[in-house]
């Protein structure tokens, strides 16, 4: 938590409307291990880190609301009664939506006005998202005395994301956000939207996230469509989500989908046990079998699922080629962000200064090195 990120936020917002506000911080997060198998009922591994966003919320008297995403230099005077969705793309479809779903629950929530700011880098994969909805939901509970439990926070953030930004996530994002506990990943159960905290001793090792820096255009679109090629064979299987299906139940219908459908949906259910094995890994301090698990994930996100891009595969190379590198991949819904690498800490440095180099020589563009803590997950700041 960046203090003078705080500071920054909480003096401009004194400035602008004379009021000392409540703060919130709102991590971002990782995902270990288990991606794209959250829609699917399915476990993933995230945590919370240490980069996030800071929010200062405050009742307003003036009749309507504001909110100033500082980061954009962007500012939106709404009214609550009049709430509908801005054009795709608006940073604030995520405020609209939660006020919206909060007001869905039948929960009064009267004027207010929020300013906030962020240190999670900008199309990385971390969740700023979901970071936002949970700052905007927590901080409006404290406001307005609303009552809602974090279970409930999270759902409302979720649904905005679904009904207002146009999204269909699954809950991995807002939950790991909410709910993180420093120095754990969260092997969360996504049906039952449980998890069992994990306390990660990584030993000489360490977690080293690489930006690509590019954001490719399909992604959201192609999220959606794979979402939908999941329900349509787990529809198939006669089961509630790909979380049921066998790889032999999934043998039994393969005249009945395209070979690209099949192997999506042999990824999803591969990926889910994937990430049962590298939950017993971490409990076993066993770091060279989690690493190969995470390698394992990228060639399934690239040959199988088909999420990832030129510049993901690029970097999970070049770890692949490093010996202090234990395991690398793709990390988020695809087509650019970050990749994840659990690599000896002596070697880092090196290590993202040759990626560094030759990432640029290849693509005539810089990625960005992040070294993140596991974190706790939103809070008030005192």
């Amino acid at each position: 938590m960046d203090q003078s990120l705080i500071k920054e936020v909480q003096e401009k917002y004194k400035k602008i409307f004379n009021v000392n506000p409540l703060l919130v911080f709102s991590p971002g997060r990782i995902n270990i291990i288990g991606e794209h198998t959250d829609y699917n009922g399915g476990f993933v591994f995230p945590a919370a880190v240490n980069k996030g966003i800071t929010a200062a919320v405050e009742k307003s008297i003036t009749g309507n609301c504001t909110a100033i995403a500082l980061d954009l230099e962007s500012t939106v005077k709404f009214d609550l009664d009049n709430l509908k969705p801005s054009k795709e793309g608006s940073w604030e479809n995520y405020v609209f939506g939660v006020v919206a779903e909060i007001q869905n629950r039948n929960k009064v929530v009267g004027d207010f006005n929020i300013v906030f700011k962020g240190d999670i880098p900008g199309g990385a994969g971390m969740s700023s998202s979901a970071a936002l909805e949970n700052s905007v939901v927590f901080g409006l509970n404290e406001l307005f005395d609303l009552g809602l439990t974090k279970k409930e926070m999270i759902l409302i953030s979720q649904k905005a994301e679904h009904n207002y930004v146009g999204v269909k996530c699954g809950i991995m994002d807002q939950y790991a956000s909410m709910f993180g506990i420093e120095n754990n990943a969260l092997l969360l159960d996504c049906r039952t939207i449980e998890s069992v905290p994990y306390k990660i001793n990584f030993k000489e090792y360490q977690l080293l996230l690489i930006n690509t820096n590019v954001k490719h255009s399909l992604s959201d679109s192609a999220y959606n469509d794979r979402r939908s090629v999941c329900e349509n064979i787990a529809a198939l299987l006669n089961v509630e989500t790909l979380r049921d299906a066998t790889e032999n139940d999934l043998e039994k219908i393969i005249d009945k989908v395209t070979p690209e459908n099949y192997q999506k949906a042999l990824y999803v259910i591969q990926e889910i046990a994937r990430t049962q094995k590298a939950a017993k890994a971490i409990q076993q301090n066993d770091l060279e079998t989690l690493g190969a698990l995470i390698y394992a994930s990228h060639n399934g996100l690239q040959h199988q699922f088909k999420v990832s891009c030129n510049e993901l595969d690029f970097l999970v190379n070049q770890a692949k080629k490093n010996k202090h590198v234990l395991g690398a991949r793709m990390m988020g819904g695809g087509f650019g962000g970050c990749t994840i690498n659990l690599i000896k800490r002596t070697a880092i440095e090196s290590f993202a200064n040759a990626t560094s180099k030759a990432y640029e020589n290849k693509f005539n563009k810089a990625c960005s090195a992040y070294f993140i803590e596991l974190s706790d997950g939103t809070r008030l700041i005192d």
